[in-house]
């Protein structure tokens, strides 16, 4: 059966307040209802200063999530490893592991936003450096025992109750990121389809004598919208895929890769691509996908627009899929 996932990333361009935190609310519904309907997953992500109000806390967004359901997974993809500290990045994580007996799922990245760093004061230049440490020491902080932390005793409780620690994988589209994962026996998250880098990352596994695995996107990994009618939906809402296209263009440099960039800078060029697609039912099962990712608030889609998505997606396609 494919995966099944519901990307939030609460973006709302000029939004009020009141607005933003009806957005959240009607998330953690959403999350809600899509637990309720078998739906396998809630994705999320973290950035920052964005002005279009992109999540900057996944972790609490995610707290909220497990609060609010019983069975489904959270992915936060990515964290960024480097603008936390790590001893708290490990606690957090800890106890959201045991709030949701081990629903949560962990994609640690560096980030491609140099403003970002400048934000939080961390020096950009480092990142590679900073990550390493950060992932060494959360691993260290799960066992519960004491260890060296830059040069004294520390101790981290409570333990997760994952075993043997939380789902962690180290993402990203380098030979660096894939080194990384393969020396600290991590899985392998590859930001896009990219058979090469998981071939290097094998080959170092083998090199440093660790197991791992890759969870790598589909050679084809949209984003989806369902509506009965998709050339009116692109009509009337194809300037919020637009923005958040646009957006997210803006932040890669040439040497990242991504499976949902986009190069479009027009709706008719975005819906040619095909990284973003409205759907009607059956032709979301008529896709062939083996991770199917609705985005239902994409750009600051109106919340009502977003319901009626993922009420089509939850009774129309999801039912089939288990068939």
């Amino acid at each position: 059966m494919p995966v099944t996932v519901v990307r939030f990333n609460l973006v709302e361009p000029g939004a009020t307040p009141a607005s933003l935190s009806a957005r959240y609310r009607a998330a953690l519904e959403m999350a809600a209802y899509a637990d309720g309907h078998g739906i396998t997953t809630v994705q999320t992500e973290e950035h920052h200063g964005v002005d279009n109000n992109w999540l900057p806390s996944p972790f609490a967004f995610a707290g909220a999530v497990f609060g609010a359901t019983r069975r489904i997974a959270v992915t936060v993809s990515a964290v960024i490893g480097p603008l936390h500290d790590p001893l708290r990045l490990a606690e957090d994580i800890a106890v959201l592991d045991l709030l949701s007996g081990g629903r949560l799922v962990t994609v640690a990245g560096i980030g491609y936003r140099p403003e970002e760093y400048a934000l939080f004061d961390v020096e950009w230049k480092r990142r590679g450096r900073i990550q390493d440490e950060v992932l060494e020491t959360v691993l260290k902080a799960w066992t519960g025992e004491p260890f060296t932390y830059r040069g004294r005793t520390v101790r981290v409780t409570p333990r997760p109750c994952s075993d043997p620690h939380p789902l962690l994988l180290v993402g990203g589209s380098s030979k660096a990121a894939a080194r990384r994962a393969a020396r600290l026996g991590l899985p392998f998250f590859p930001s896009a389809h990219l058979p090469e880098l998981d071939a290097y990352y094998k080959e170092r596994l083998v090199e440093y004598g660790t197991e791992g695995w890759t969870m790598m996107p589909a050679s084809e990994t949209p984003l989806l919208h369902l509506a009965e009618d998709p050339d009116e939906a692109w009509d009337r809402y194809g300037s919020h895929f637009l923005h958040e296209a646009r957006t997210y263009a803006s932040w890669q440099s040439g040497d990242i890769r991504s499976a949902v960039r986009s190069a479009a800078t027009t709706v008719d060029e975005l819906r040619a691509e095909g990284v973003y697609r409205i759907l009607t039912p059956d032709q979301c099962l008529s896709q062939g996908l083996d991770n199917l990712v609705l985005h239902p608030l994409a750009g600051g889609m109106p919340v009502e627009e977003g319901w009626r998505s993922l009420r089509l997606f939850a009774e129309r396609v999801v039912p089939e899929l288990a068939d």
